[in-house]
């Protein structure tokens, strides 16, 4: 399979990708800049694809931040960051760290990207479309997660329909493109453990909102990463240790 994972640099999508390689993919990543609040998680990106020895596109589409402005990570002077908010708190509503379509737009560039490399395959290289699958990785998770809409399963269900009825490579050689999100049905507690047992490079993950030199531990992604480690038993390895 021809895979191409969506790599935020965060602790699950690490987990994906080490998933995907393990599964025995061709794995390329796709990490997209949109105009976030920090350049910190695009760093760990790239080292994270380092790590794994798999190469990394990058995509420059800072506009999206002014497009989809009404969101804590878009727009840092008009919205401030939910902070120490208790898990239940998280998955009552959409917050403002939701923003607009996000991961909408990330799987259609993936998409491209994956259609681009596939098309050339079978076009310029001759290749058989019967023999040939294809699949955006993302690391989406509907558990332990802040209440986001484009998390969920029947989101990726309707947009791999999408992609399959709007693709050549869908329509002309009837090679639909799956999406794949394999912790999609996993706590927090069994991503870090699955992670942990694949041999992601979680130490050079980042998940804090905030940015800057250490993890905030008062924003969501960190309360929810915290609480997978301390659930799972194990050190966050990304952290400095005391």
């Amino acid at each position: 399979m021809k895979a191409m994972v969506l790599l935020s640099g965060g602790l699950d999508s690490a987990t994906v990708a080490a998933h995907a390689l393990r599964e025995g993919h061709d794995v390329r990543a796709l990490s997209i800049g949109y105009g976030q609040r920090h350049v910190r998680e695009l760093e760990s990106a790239r080292a994270v694809a380092r790590a794994l020895g798999i190469p990394l596109i990058e995509a420059d589409a800072g506009f999206y931040a002014r497009l989809a402005s009404h969101s804590a990570l878009t727009d840092v002077a008009a919205h401030a960051l939910p902070e120490h908010r208790a898990a239940a708190a998280m998955s009552a509503d959409i917050p403002i760290t939701y923003v607009p379509l996000r991961n909408t737009f990330f799987v259609t560039v993936a998409a491209a990207a994956l259609e681009s490399w596939l098309l050339a395959i079978i076009e310029q290289e001759g290749a058989d479309p019967a023999s040939l699958e294809a699949a955006v990785f993302v690391g989406a998770n509907a558990i332990d997660y802040s209440g986001y809409p484009d998390c969920r399963p029947e989101f990726y269900a309707a947009l791999a329909e999408v992609l399959r009825l709007g693709s050549k490579l869908g329509t002309a050689y009837g090679v639909a493109m799956r999406i794949e999100a394999p912790i999609i049905r996993m706590s927090k507690v069994d991503i870090v453990r699955y992670g942990t047992d694949l041999g992601a490079p979680l130490a050079l993950t980042w998940s804090c909102y905030a940015g800057g030199d250490v993890p905030c531990g008062a924003c969501d992604s960190c309360l929810l990463r915290a609480a997978g480690f301390a659930g799972a038993g194990l050190p966050d390895p990304a952290l400095p240790r005391r």
